[in-house]
């Protein structure tokens, strides 16, 4: 269950030769500028709340920010993601993660087709695309709001660490952050701001 974020993979860079977006048509830009005049956070954050009752009331749990699932049926694809797995890269666009390189193919399927079926005979090679290696702070960074992500979120002993350290305290008086037993997990006000405490940690 996602808010729809208007953003601009243009502006952002992720277009071009070796962008993991195409470029956004003139239709689309158009339809992007009509709906952001709609946009309307504090309904969003009323729908979602509304949402999470009423599939709570069914036997849903949002097991991770925007999934929910009943008891045992939770995504194992999604939550390779969250639990920072290593995934490879299938297709134009797509993104592969082994721990410590993030990389992805570049969006369009003619070069991406061309690098594994060489028309020359040549032998095939990896598609166009860009990666970035992550180091450590970056990584543990990551772990921590990737976990926090997730409904059971991290280990309390975790809140001891150089990036939560200093934004535990402020996250638990904001209502953001929560303990359960041995856990430190988002409340759903820190679901809906998580991006707050996030920003923070990073």
């Amino acid at each position: 269950m996602y808010a729809l974020t208007l953003d601009d993979p243009d502006a952002e860079g992720l277009t071009g030769d070796m962008g993991d977006h195409l470029p956004t048509t003139t239709g689309a830009r158009r339809w992007r500028e009509r709906a952001r005049a709609g946009q309307d956070e504090d309904r969003a954050a009323a729908m979602y709340e509304l949402a999470s009752d009423r599939l709570a009331a069914r036997g849903w749990h949002g097991y991770e920010i925007s999934n929910w699932a009943r008891p045992g049926h939770e995504s194992r694809h999604n939550l390779a993601y969250w639990e920072r797995r290593p995934y490879e890269a299938v297709g134009p666009g797509a993104h592969a993660f082994d721990g410590a390189v993030r990389r992805w193919n570049a969006a369009g399927l003619d070069a991406y087709v061309a690098a594994l079926v060489p028309t020359d005979g040549s032998p095939p090679w990896l598609p166009p695309g860009g990666g970035e290696p992550i180091d450590a702070r970056t990584a543990e960074a990551e772990r921590l709001v990737l976990r926090l992500r997730l409904d059971r979120g991290i280990p309390r002993s975790w809140a001891d660490l150089p990036p939560l350290r200093s934004t535990a305290p402020w996250a638990l008086e904001a209502g953001l952050l929560e303990v359960a037993g041995d856990r430190l997990h988002l409340t759903t006000r820190g679901r809906l701001l998580s991006n707050e405490l996030f920003e923070r940690l990073i």
